[in-house]
């Protein structure tokens, strides 16, 4: 499945590492699936906001929908292999994970295409759409 076909098939997004702060770039990128008609919702810990720019704000991956089918990772490398084993626990696995640029592990790779889960890694979702359906 090509790049251009995971758009227009899976319109449901996480964004592991979502801020509640429009500073940042995952809550840029989160404004910019939502604006760009993908239900978007983002996963975070921390903030005491349950939404934030129209985006729902979940605290664990275990909260996210039953629907979701892309997850989009902004959190640092050492972290992926761990977050793709709290992925595999979803009731309902996704789709596709992907990672942003520079955010990279090769075991986490591996264990997520060994279950069976599409994985594009070091890429920016926003550049990639926009490259393809010239968004701004």
């Amino acid at each position: 499945m090509n790049l251009k076909e995971i758009f227009n098939t899976y319109k449901n997004v996480a964004v592991l590492g979502f801020s509640d702060r429009r500073d940042r770039a995952s809550n840029r990128i989160g404004r910019y699936l939502k604006e760009n008609d993908y239900n978007v919702t983002g996963v975070n810990p921390v903030p005491d906001k349950n939404s934030a720019d129209n985006i729902t704000i979940v605290k664990s991956l275990s909260e996210l929908p039953e629907n979701t089918e892309i997850i989009n990772i902004f959190r640092r490398s050492e972290f992926l292999y761990d977050h793709i084993n709290e992925i595999l626990k979803m009731k309902t696995l996704p789709k596709v994970i992907w990672t942003q640029l520079g955010v990279i592990d090769q075991k986490a790779k591996e264990l997520a295409e060994k279950n069976n889960i599409l994985y594009i890694e070091n890429k920016c979702i926003m550049v990639e759409h926009n490259n393809i359906f010239g968004n701004n």
